[in-house]
Formats: structure tokens, sequence, C-alpha cells
């Protein structure tokens, strides 16, 4: 036999396992949903419901992944959260030890803490939430614009040339999608941009903001997210004067049933193209340590310890 037929014997080897993989996943998730009570059952429903609508990339293996995390997975835990939570879970993030003035500039799709003496965001708040079917939104705006809100007036200029990408941490395409065009021109606003390296920008940041947009909502319902720089000690600045991250960070929040997961990520401004997110997984402690940040400040305090030190095994 010519390699090439062992090649194609194997790629369809492949398949057919894959297919009776698939099948027998369907056969017990079945089996599971009819002894269900009709509240669990609709849940599920809706589940299996966006698995078929492909622009959400919802793999058959999430529906079981997700159906364990929801009814027997330990990472949930019970809260009682307060608040408005339009768009921030848990109360917008303290400068309990971030050592600069934090002001809230409120926007359609999302909130933004900004720092007028770094030049930057230092947070950014959004909820994405699931909608049937993923309009496609319109084209991205052709230019960055100047916040008149601030003092700082950063202009689109002063990245020119720089080695940094305008980095969006208000994702232009799930704003787009769920709040529709106005609210996608604001994510444009130069104070929801943070210097970006373009390998981190197109690759592992790119990646997790579209699994949040078109991903995590189709499974979960909801979820909300907090992003932004991590400056370090002694942070560089761009010749314009706006401050260099030297990584970033991305925490999300599940909730279902009166309980929350959270997950973390950090990511240092060197990350490579092609790096697997599992590689960045960190803890909410260790965000707040590297930020001075002190996020969920209307939980319950005892939760809030329990919720900040999880470290999730697996990405959602």
């Amino acid at each position: 036999m010519s390699a090439r037929s062992r090649r194609g014997t194997g790629r369809v080897g492949r398949i057919k396992a894959a297919m009776w993989f698939n099948v027998i996943l369907l056969a017990v998730l079945g089996g599971w949903f009819v002894l269900q009570p009709p509240v669990r059952r609709a849940e599920v429903a809706k589940l299996v419901e966006n698995y078929f609508e492909t622009n959400k990339r919802i793999e058959l293996v999430d529906v079981a992944l997700d159906i364990y995390q929801l009814y027997y997975s330990p990472d949930f835990v019970r809260v009682v959260a307060t608040g408005d939570r339009t768009h921030v879970y848990g109360g917008a993030p303290q400068a309990a030890g971030f050592p600069h003035a934090v002001r809230v500039l409120k926007n359609i799709g999302y909130v933004t803490g900004y720092c007028e003496e770094l030049e930057s965001p230092a947070w950014v708040a959004y909820r994405m939430n699931d909608v049937a079917g993923l309009a496609t939104p319109v084209p991205r705006p052709d230019a960055f614009e100047v916040d008149m809100r601030t003092a700082s007036r950063v202009q689109s200029s002063a990245y020119t040339n720089s080695g940094y990408d305008r980095g969006h941490l208000a994702p232009n395409y799930g704003i787009a999608t769920w709040y529709g065009p106005v609210a996608q021109r604001e994510t444009f606003l130069m104070s929801n941009i943070a210097p970006q390296r373009h390998e981190l920008n197109a690759g592992a940041w790119k990646e997790l903001e579209m699994k949040i947009a078109t991903n995590y909502p189709g499974r979960f319902g909801e979820v909300w997210v907090l992003a932004g720089p991590v400056f370090g000690a002694r942070p560089t600045r761009l010749p314009a004067g706006t401050t260099v991250p030297e990584a970033f960070f991305m925490i999300m929040v599940d909730e279902s049933d009166g309980r929350i997961r959270t997950q973390a990520f950090l990511f240092p401004q060197e990350t490579r193209a092609g790096a697997l997110l599992s590689r960045f997984v960190t803890t909410i402690d260790e965000i707040e340590r590297r930020t001075g940040l002190d996020f969920f400040v209307e939980l319950e305090d005892s939760v809030e310890t329990v919720v900040e030190g999880k470290r999730t095994q697996e990405v959602w």
C-alpha cells in the first residue's frame, strides 16, 4: 500500500471514530435528558439548540462538559449579587492598591475605568448575552477617535510607528454584534485602547475575545467580562506619553441558578502567535496583586475569597 493510500485510510478511520464518538455521546446525553425535571430540560434544550447554530462555534463535547459543569461541578459558588449588573458583576473594580485616580466613563456597551495619569484605561467591563442568531456587524470604523471626556485627549497618532497595535479592551466585534453600530463606534474611543504587541492583539487576545462574543453566550446564556492592562513597577511610555503595559488580564463571570464561577487569564506582552490559552490561566488574586485593583467588592467577603482564589483547571 502506498503512503498516500495509508494516509487516506487513516483519515477515514479518524472520521469514523469521531462519528461513533458523537453517536455514543448523543445517546448518553439523550438518556440523561429524559430523566431531568422540566426546568433543567428547557435549559439543556437551549444549549443544544445553540449547538446547531454553527456561527456560535459550539462543539458537541462542549455540550456534554457544560451540562456537567452546570449541575455537578464544584466550580460554582452560591452567591447573592446586588447592584447594577448591566455591564459589571459584583461592583466596579476599586483602586485599592492602584497608585492613581480612576474615573468611570459609561458607554452603551461597556464601561471604562480611565486613568488620566497613565493616559490609559485601568479596566473595562462589559456583558455578552445570548441571542437567536448572530447578526453580521457593520464594517469596523475606519479611524479611532479622541475621547473628549478625558483630560489627556490621547490621539490615535500617538501609536503611529510605536511598534504597538491600538489594542481594544472592550472588543469591536462583540460589542457591535450585541449592541449595534453606535456602540461599536464607542469601542474605537482612545479611552478603550492600550498599547498591545501585534502577536498578542491578533493572537491569543483575539481568540479569547471571539470565544466570549460567539461561543460563551451560546453555552452559558450570558457572561460578564473584566479586562485591562498590567503596568508593572516601572512602566515605559510611548513618545506621546501613553503608558505601555507589561501584560493584560481578562476575567469572566458565569452565573447560573444563583451561583457563579470565574475564569481568569494573564497575557504577557510577549505572548507568541499560536500560544494555547491554557498557558495563561491564573487566579483573580494574582491579577489583583499585579494590578492593585480590587474586584467583586459587592460580594460577601467569604464568597469573594473563594471565587478569587479559584483557578480553573480547563479553559471553558
